[in-house]
């Protein structure tokens, strides 16, 4: 659970864009914090992003794979357009103007 200090900018359902890599995708959980192991982190995250701030899971468009990035990685889609990934109907039930709809609350 997120508390004042560490609320979140993008919510489950959200198209994101990531702005290192430029790809689209949803995101699909919201970890207040880095939940990763230190090993990912120092062979991964070589931007070495803040672990005290929020990290988000992402299904990215066109791939089968998932991601984990960090909040400061990540701005607002605003295309309008479906993100392609295989586990999209499997974690949500639809698509409204804000995103796509959680078919469960993973979080």
């Amino acid at each position: 659970m997120m508390t004042k200090e560490q609320s979140a900018r993008f919510h489950v359902g959200q198209v994101v864009r990531h702005r290192l890599f430029d790809y689209r995708g949803v995101i699909f959980n919201v970890d207040a914090v880095f939940s990763g192991d230190d090993e990912w982190y120092e062979h991964v995250a070589r931007s070495r992003p803040p672990k005290d701030a929020p990290w988000y899971h992402v299904l990215p468009g066109g791939s089968e794979h998932t991601t984990y990035v960090a909040e400061r990685h990540l701005e607002i889609d605003e295309s309008g357009a479906t993100v392609a990934h295989p586990l999209i109907e499997e974690l949500f039930s639809g698509r409204s103007e804000h995103g796509y709809i959680p078919r469960q609350s993973l979080n």
